[in-house]
């Protein structure tokens, strides 16, 4: 009867342990299944959907539809290319043969003119809204700082930001339409003024969520800092760059976080109301377009939109986790 104690305790641990064993990969497996039945169950609501839903361009586009068109929008980008390597080509040869008949000609290069693929879109989209969102933190960042240390300053900004926090976006995009046309008035302009004026919306919607949470970062600093900071004798410089800079990366990044994403869903509605290139004006141009491979198109562009959003997020959360010195509050 003793001696089979030794074994049976052994069996017990065993036992004790499996669990322990088995929890992690439970886990693991929770975290990969749960998004999966999701996403297959959001699959499932949309087929039915599609199946039933009718509009005067046709039935609504399925995934399977979507999907066929991702290929599509490809497929005309690379044809775009090809058309204008093409039409380089072309010319180049012409001048060419003009040099040879006149060396004294001076050759001209055209620049192709031909429409923007959705590629391109995507492109001008994202060059867009990270210009207005790094002028916007060029600009904020340094004035929340200022604000967070000062309550005089504070007090006195505060109502401006206050007023214009609630203010749509949307709603400068005249005004600021109507400022560039009449100060950039330039018959060659090295900044389309197109671009210039989602560009300057953009920024205008970032400065307030990072102007408030970099100020309110600032002015919550532990007493216990500041203390060190005045026992150091730090000048005002070196106490923003020790002190108030890395206690207040995670506030300031949280601002930055929110403006970069309302950045990116008002310069869609921007490119859609002012036809600015860009994703908005791809998907609003699809809507007046009105073929029946127009839905099934915009809805590529939503998705493409979404994903584009999701992965700015990630990169800004990324990058606060680069810079921060507190990994373990991310």
């Amino acid at each position: 009867m003793a001696s089979t104690t030794p074994m049976a305790g052994k069996a017990d641990r065993a036992a004790g342990s499996l669990p322990r064993l088995l929890s992690p990969l439970l886990l693991n497996l929770r975290s990969v299944i749960a998004p999966v039945v999701g996403v297959l169950g959001f699959l499932l609501l949309w087929t039915i959907a599609a199946q039933n839903i009718n509009t005067s361009l046709g039935q609504f586009p399925n995934a399977g539809h979507v999907l066929q068109q991702f290929g599509t929008l490809y497929q005309e980008h690379a044809t775009e290319r090809e058309k204008e390597q093409a039409f380089y080509e072309r010319q180049e040869k012409r001048n060419a043969d003009r040099v040879a008949m006149n060396p004294s000609y001076v050759p001209k290069i055209r620049a192709y003119t031909g429409k923007e693929t959705f590629l391109d879109q995507i492109g001008t989209s994202l060059i867009t809204v990270m210009s207005g969102f790094l002028l916007a933190a060029l600009i904020a960042i340094p004035l929340g700082i200022a604000v967070g240390l000062s309550k005089t300053l504070n007090a006195a900004i505060n109502p401006i930001i206050q007023i214009f926090k609630p203010v749509s976006p949307l709603a400068w995009l005249p005004l600021v339409t109507m400022v560039v046309s009449a100060l950039y008035a330039t018959p060659d302009p090295v900044i389309p003024k197109a671009l210039l004026n989602s560009m300057i919306t953009v920024t205008l919607c970032c400065l307030w969520p990072m102007v408030i949470n970099t100020a309110v970062g600032v002015a919550s600093i532990d007493n216990d800092l500041n203390n060190v900071s005045k026992v150091l004798r730090l000048p005002p410089l070196k106490h923003i760059q020790k002190i108030v800079l890395p206690a207040s990366i995670p506030m300031i990044f949280t601002g930055m976080r929110l403006s970069l994403g309302v950045a990116w869903m008002v310069l869609i509605a921007a490119e859609m109301l002012a036809q600015n290139p860009g994703l908005g004006k791809f998907v609003w141009d699809e809507f007046q377009n009105g073929s029946s491979q127009s839905l099934s198109r915009i809805m590529a562009a939503v998705f493409v939109i979404g994903f584009i959003g999701f992965l700015l997020d990630r990169s800004m959360l990324q990058l606060q986790k680069l810079v921060s010195w507190d990994k373990t509050s991310l």
